[in-house]
Order: structure tokens, then sequence, then C-alpha cells
């Protein structure tokens, strides 16, 4: 119940203050980025229940900036790669275990580590595992999507099984 007000007080300041950043605040527009608050407040209460994450601020920024971090360095290899003959590629696919349950949490994984660079979840082997294609099948693939999901779980304070 408690999560539930603090939903619905957090998420509607939150939605008014990306409409704040995105348009300014001119005050005819304050009405409309009002009724827009309440109504994505709506729509995100409907798709994401509360009660499901215990965001962790400290994490989260951690979880950000390593992320951002990781995206520019994972971007100049992918590159380098591409652009020097030299720089061996051996695309494969590497099978992570995640222990993540099935579900809303486990596809925030496989989408943030989407956006990384040489990584790509393709799928779901038959125990569950999650197909990554990558880019160099001897980099340590696996031991770097676990550093990832322990993050990611610390800072969304998502369940793991």
């Amino acid at each position: 119940m408690r999560s539930d007000i603090r939903s619905w007080l957090l998420r509607p300041a939150g939605f008014f203050g990306f409409w704040l950043i995105l348009f300014g605040p001119g005050l005819a527009d304050l009405v409309v980025a009002a009724l827009a608050a309440v109504g994505a407040t709506w729509v995100s209460l409907r798709l994401l229940p509360p009660g499901q994450f215990r965001v962790r601020p400290l994490a989260l920024t951690e979880f950000v900036l390593r992320f951002l971090y990781k995206s520019i360095v994972a971007g100049i290899d992918v590159a380098r790669r591409a652009l020097d003959p030299r720089l061996p590629l051996r695309p494969g696919i590497v099978i992570y275990h995640t222990h993540l349950p099935q579900g809303l949490t486990r596809s925030a994984f496989c989408t943030e580590t989407s956006l990384l660079p040489g990584t790509l979840p393709c799928g779901f082997d038959d125990k569950g595992g999650v197909a990554i294609h990558c880019l160099d099948v001897t980099q340590p693939v696996a031991e770097q999507l676990a550093a990832e999901e322990a993050l990611f779980t610390r800072a969304l304070g998502g369940s793991r099984r």
C-alpha cells in the first residue's frame, strides 16, 4: 500500500518534471503538462504496477555511469575490429544463464544488454539461458554479463531466483 501511494506521488512528479525539461515552464502549458503527467502516470501504473522494482538512486547512478562508460569503450572496440583487418572477428553465440526470473525483469535486462555494442540477445535455449550473439566468442562475455546483471539487480532492486 505504501509503495502505491509513493508511486502515485513520485511518478506524476517525474513525468511533470520531464515535460518541463522538454518544453519549458510556460504558464499556458502547465495545465496540459499536468494532464499529460496524470495520463502517463495512469498508463505507467497499469503497465508497471508498484512493488516490482525498488529503485536505489546511488546504485542506479553507478549503473548508468558504468553503462555509459562500457558503451563508449565497447563502441570503440567494435569500430576498431570492423575497420582493422588484423583484429579478428570471431562472431558466434554464447549462452548466458541469468539468475533473473522470466518476465519483466529478464526482459528489461535483455533490453539493456542489447544496447551494449558487440552483444545482442537473440533468443533463449531449451534450459532458459539467453542466447547472446557476440562479435568475439573468445572474450569473457558471460563474465561481463554477470557483472552487468549484478549491477542491474542492485540498481533496480529486481529479484533474482
